[in-house]
């Protein structure tokens, strides 16, 4: 079995910062390699996909709501069209209430086979910046789950942590429970930032590092799809605003 270190060190050989989107002619157009691309207007929901029932811009914000008349059959995504991410930096700002459960699904696959029984035509699965309103770890924002794919929560927030022979090694702590506390703005906008080279992810609350994984299984997921999630469930609202994308940083 390869050390934690040997995992995070062969992740990052031959990388390539790709961030892929499809106009309307079908042809691949790469992304400006360092100047930030706006994915969203701020007017409507031009360029993304979703259950319009649940999805809307309110205030200059992306907002999906579910309330005890207006439900989802299962958990829905919005994503955005014509948009595949490989190696990429996102940066999204969100917020949402204390019953919201949601997520920023990235590198993910829209599931739109039958055979695979979607319970909606905005199924996605992936990787995922999970989305709470809560301060008290684990559940807290920023855990990196697997949307779909059976493992569940692969790092949690404050973990350095590698997926690898069909178990999760921890090689170190980046921020403790005080440490989230204060970092993280309950009730309120907070950034999400995510970096994604190769097969380490790297999610940044607010400016810092709280979540570094490294996949080394071969179900790693190397490209995919953006979108938004709403959870089946409960009522509840989350919004999403200033997100943008643009290749991953030198550092």
């Amino acid at each position: 079995m390869r050390s934690f270190a040997a995992l995070v060190t062969g992740a990052m050989i031959g990388i390539t910062s790709i961030v892929r989107a499809a106009p309307p002619n079908g042809l691949p157009v790469a992304a400006p390699p360092s100047t930030w691309q706006s994915l969203f207007n701020g007017r409507d929901l031009e360029g993304w996909d979703g259950d319009k029932r649940l999805w809307r811009v309110r205030g200059g914000v992306i907002r999906g709501e579910t309330t005890s008349d207006l439900r989802t059959d299962g958990t829905t995504f919005l994503i955005r069209e014509g948009l595949v991410l490989e190696d990429f930096e996102l940066k999204v700002s969100f917020r949402c209430n204390p019953e919201g459960n949601s997520g920023i699904q990235y590198r993910s696959r829209h599931v739109t086979d039958p055979a695979e029984k979607p319970r909606n035509a905005w199924v996605v699965r992936g990787y995922q910046h999970e989305v709470l309103n809560q301060l008290k770890l684990p559940d807290v924002a920023g855990l990196v789950f697997d949307e779909g794919g059976g493992r569940k929560r692969v790092c949690l927030v404050g973990e350095r942590a590698a997926w690898v022979d069909g178990a999760k090694q921890v090689g170190g702590k980046l921020i403790d429970a005080a440490g989230f506390e204060k970092l993280f703005r309950l009730d309120d906008w907070n950034e999400a930032r995510i970096v994604a080279e190769g097969r380490r992810i790297r999610h940044f609350m607010n400016g810092t590092l709280i979540a570094d994984f490294t996949d080394s299984e071969d179900r790693v997921m190397r490209k995919g799809v953006l979108a938004l999630q709403l959870h089946a469930g409960p009522p509840m609202w989350v919004e999403f605003k200033d997100i943008a994308v643009r290749s991953p940083p030198a550092d």
